[in-house]
């Protein structure tokens, strides 16, 4: 009893002598949480109450310590949501924030989460972890804004999740434009960065770090086991635009671009792994400037070019600004291994500005395999700066160099971490590491949040039934939910209201006796698809004859309003006939800032149309913007087209996105293109299209074939088609009058 007696005075006496104990406050509305940061001490715990808490721009202030960081978290993660006009900064020493949701809503200013209170007051020692940013977009497109921006020193960013940024500017990136923020050695680690949808222009990046002004400032920023998971923005997914950091452990699942180090120098990319699955674009590791190390990267299934391969070792310019390619020189590319992947590029960008070739430079114990003979690897310039040795080819067609490439056959296996190697154990030290851990989806970002699964967006729905009369579209699409297909009986559909289509939608005929649904409409479009939707017709009529005779009408259009989110657009055996009450009848009309992931017109007819079938052509101030991403048409019928087939326009000169594509294909145009009012003068117009195929196809008494070439290295394919009255093919660069 007296021993006890005497602890309990001396826990008196440390208490009396000013040691207090940590403290959890619990706050239910804004003002008291700003009252909880103003009177916390190091060591607090200020706790958000469940719910959502709209319109909320958090302040979170302090000077905690490293034994006793002051927390804000959330009273049960992940049910506390932060909503409508929001945000969160960040100044002090060591704040730790976690636990809440940014959803439903968009940030007042330019950043979600800032790492700084105001320019001059950052965060250092700072952490968030388990924080989620789902679709938390500024409702204009082409608004930029960031999710995340690290300031300060010494800052961790851990374990969360962000999701679906579609809007302009970078998703996440670190500042470096203060002493305060150089040098700041920030981990940036495990987290999940889930789909980031094409943007269709420049500022789609999912992480930068450092800009062009500052790339010659080292940042030691250490980005390691992080999951890039569909991350499409454009083609650099990282930008790396300063020296000294790390890019270890990550994993880049069905990405579309490349880890690229942009700018700054001594870099160390390691362990990563880049798993494409044979989809468009999905590359590995772009390398500009010096004393960079690219070791121990798998690479799989990718099927990127040109700046976008699996490896691209750039030429540099000489003497080149801060904002353009520095040479290539006293960097190492060693261990790594490329496995059926289509492009690996050496000296690329080479032309009259790009002309410093690589220096100094090694390339060593890689191993590159393809399970198909392929010419993969290119050379563009002299690489007689770069000493290759003890590197091995297995299917490829040429060596890039006349020494330091054994080309044999090479038998892989599939390792226990998932990953192929060669089962010659006298290739034991050649590519990487059998020791290699691949991260798990699963063990990144928060464990009580969500990851969005795979598969096509029409799926997973319910049948709905609709019968032939007036508005029975119109009724059947005010049940329906994302996924739905309704099904309409044959017979007559007269719909007296532009049909909203606000999410992913089918509408698929039934035939009965050879008749399908014919859907006539009254307004000046049929269907409007909104954001958040997609259409897909399957096996329907649509008949404009009941159209109001004015100018400008469509079957279809996008929203007049600029759309977050991408849609598609399928129409597989369809039939559409008389949208010719007026000029300029198109059946698809978009609008500014909008984009389609894809546009598909499959085994379907189109007659007497005044206007385009598909007008892609909204975005013409010449920054790079585009409509579309694919546009696909197999298969299919077009006769007395007063406009285009398709008519496609990126402008401008950037190089950072992926598209359009166009494949024209099996199809047949009889008088298409030959209205005065197609200022394209063209069957087909597509200018600064990225990929082009048109390919056995059947032109009568149609306008030319019209591809304009402006940017980058685009790939144009014109074979096997037939041409009765319609002149030959024009391709050409950029002239003044080109539209």
């Amino acid at each position: 009893m007296r021993r006890i007696a005497i602890q309990f005075t001396l826990i008196l006496l440390a208490l009396s002598a000013g040691e207090t104990m940590a403290a959890e406050m619990l706050v239910r509305d804004q003002q008291a949480s700003r009252d909880a940061v103003a009177n916390a001490r190091p060591g607090d715990t200020i706790v958000l109450a469940n719910g959502t808490w709209r319109d909320f721009e958090i302040v979170f202030t302090g000077q905690g310590s490293a034994a006793k960081p002051i927390s804000l978290t959330a009273q049960t993660k992940g049910q506390v949501v932060i909503s409508g006009q929001s945000n969160l900064r960040l100044s002090g020493e060591y704040l730790h924030v976690s636990g809440l949701v940014f959803r439903d809503g968009h940030s007042p200013t330019n950043t979600v989460i800032a790492f700084r209170r105001t320019a001059g007051e950052y965060a250092n020692h700072s952490r968030v972890s388990e924080v989620v940013i789902d679709h938390f977009n500024n409702p204009e497109r082409h608004e930029t804004d960031y999710w995340v921006m690290m300031y300060g020193k010494n800052n961790r960013f851990d374990h969360n999740h962000l999701e679906g940024k579609s809007n302009n500017g970078v998703t996440m990136a670190v500042r470096l434009d203060s002493v305060e923020s150089q040098e700041n050695r920030h981990r940036i680690d495990h987290n999940y960065f889930g789909p980031r949808p094409v943007l269709g222009s420049n500022g789609g990046e999912t992480l930068r770090i450092g800009t062009s002004h500052y790339s010659m400032s080292d940042s030691f920023t250490t980005v390691e086991y992080n999951y890039f998971d569909r991350c499409d923005g454009e083609v650099e997914i990282i930008s790396s635009k300063s020296g000294g950091n790390v890019f270890r452990g990550n994993v880049f699942f069905e990405s579309r671009g490349t880890l690229t180090l942009r700018h700054g120098n001594g870099n160390l990319v390691e362990d990563n792994i880049f798993i494409g699955n044979n989809v468009d674009h999905t590359g590995g590791i772009r390398l500009i400037n010096k004393r960079q190390t690219i070791r121990n990267n798998y690479m799989s299934g990718l099927k990127g070019y040109r700046f976008g391969g699996a490896l691209v070792i750039m030429n540099g310019v000489p003497n080149s600004p801060i904002n353009r390619y520095h040479q290539v020189e006293d960097s190492r590319v060693e261990g790594n291994t490329i496995v059926d992947s289509d492009h690996i590029e050496f000296a690329a960008g080479s032309d009259e500005e790009r002309s410093a070739v690589p220096i100094s430079t090694s390339f060593r114990n890689n191993l590159i395999v393809n399970t198909e003979p392929s010419d993969s690897i290119a050379v563009h310039d002299d690489i007689s700066g770069i000493q290759f040795s003890g590197n091995v080819l297995s299917g490829v067609s040429k060596a890039p160099a006349a020494s330091g490439f054994e080309s044999r056959q090479v038998r892989m296996d599939v390792h226990s971490n998932g990953l192929a190697y060669p089962t010659d154990d006298a290739l034991s030290r050649t590519g990487v590491s059998r020791s290699l851990e691949v991260l798990q989806r699963a063990t990144t970002g928060p464990d009580w949040y969500p990851k969005p699964g795979y598969g096509s967006e029409f799926d997973g729905g319910t049948v709905l039934h609709a019968t032939p009369g007036d508005s029975r579209i119109f009724a059947a699409l005010q049940n329906a939910a994302a996924g739905d297909v309704i099904e309409l009986a044959a017979g007559v559909y007269t719909e007296t209201k532009i049909l909203e289509v606000s999410q992913p939608v089918t509408i698929r005929g039934i035939a009965a006796g050879g008749d399908r649904p014919r859907i006539r409409f009254e307004r000046t479009t049929l269907f409007e698809i909104q954001d958040g939707g997609s259409l897909r017709l399957d096996g329907v009529i649509i008949d404009g004859s009941l159209a109001p005779d004015t100018y400008g009408n469509s079957a279809v259009r996008t929203s007049p309003y600029s759309m977050l989110h991408n849609y598609q657009l399928i129409a597989d055996n369809v039939h559409v006939t008389d949208l010719d009450v007026n000029h300029s009848f198109n059946f698809l009309k978009v609008a500014k800032h909008t984009f389609a992931n894809r546009i598909l017109i499959e085994s379907s007819s189109f007659e007497d149309v005044s206007g385009h079938i598909v007008a892609l052509d909204r975005e013409t101030d010449d920054l790079g913007i585009y409509n579309a991403e694919y546009v696909t048409v197999r298969n299919s019928t077009f006769s007395n087209i007063g406009g285009s087939l398709a008519s496609i326009y990126r402008g401008g000169t950037d190089e950072s996105t992926f598209g359009p594509h166009f494949l024209l294909q099996n199809s047949h145009l009889d008088n298409v293109g030959n209205s005065k009012r197609n200022k394209s003068m063209a069957s087909v117009f597509l200018l600064g299209v990225q990929v082009a195929t048109i390919h056995v196809n059947q032109f009568d008494s149609s306008r030319h074939v019209r591809v304009v070439e402006t940017v980058g290295d685009p790939i144009t394919r014109i074979s096997n088609n037939r041409l009765v009255n319609t002149a030959k093919p024009e391709i050409g660069p950029l002239q003044r009058n080109a539209y």
